[in-house]
C-alpha cells in the first residue's frame, strides 16, 4: 500500500493541492489544482477547467516528472502542520475511463514514487519519508 489509512483519510478531506511540473525551458511551474485520491489505482487524479489546453498538461506530456503537495495548518496554538509531498510521474490523459477527479474530462494522473509525510499519521512507522516500489 502506498499511503497509510490516515494519509488516505487526509487526502480525501482536502480539495486543493499544488502541482509542480517541468517547463520546456527547464524552470518549474507550480499550480494550485483540484484533485481526488483514486483508490483503485493508488494514484492522484488532478483536474481543472480547460485542462488539456493548460501549460501543466503540456508539461506532463513532454516530461512526466511531477511533485505534488497537500498541506494545511490545523492549529496555530500549538503550532501544527500536516503535509504530504508526493513525487512521481504524471500521465496526461485526454479521456480517462477510470477517473476519480473532481471534474469530468482530461486529467493528470500522478503515480507516486516517493512520499514524504509529516503531521498526518504521527507515530506510525509506515509513514514518514519512503520510496514507493514500482509495479
Amino acid at each position: 500500500m502506498i499511503f497509510t489509512e490516515r494519509e488516505i483519510e487526509y487526502l480525501r478531506g482536502q480539495r486543493i493541492g499544488r502541482l509542480a511540473t517541468l517547463q520546456p525551458n527547464g524552470t518549474l511551474q507550480v499550480s494550485p489544482v483540484g484533485f481526488r485520491y483514486n483508490p483503485g489505482l493508488q494514484a492522484i487524479d488532478i483536474a481543472g477547467r480547460a485542462m488539456a489546453a493548460s501549460r501543466k498538461f503540456r508539461n506532463v506530456l513532454a516530461n512526466g516528472r511531477v511533485a505534488f503537495v497537500v498541506d494545511d495548518v490545523p492549529s496555530v496554538d500549538p503550532w501544527l502542520v500536516r503535509c504530504l509531498e508526493i513525487r512521481g510521474y504524471g500521465e496526461a490523459l485526454a479521456e480517462p475511463a477510470d477517473s476519480a477527479a473532481p471534474l469530468p474530462g482530461p486529467i493528470i494522473r500522478l503515480h507516486p514514487r516517493r512520499v514524504i509525510s509529516f503531521g498526518v499519521d504521527p507515530g506510525n512507522p509506515a509513514s514518514g519519508a519512503r520510496d514507493v516500489p514500482s509495479h
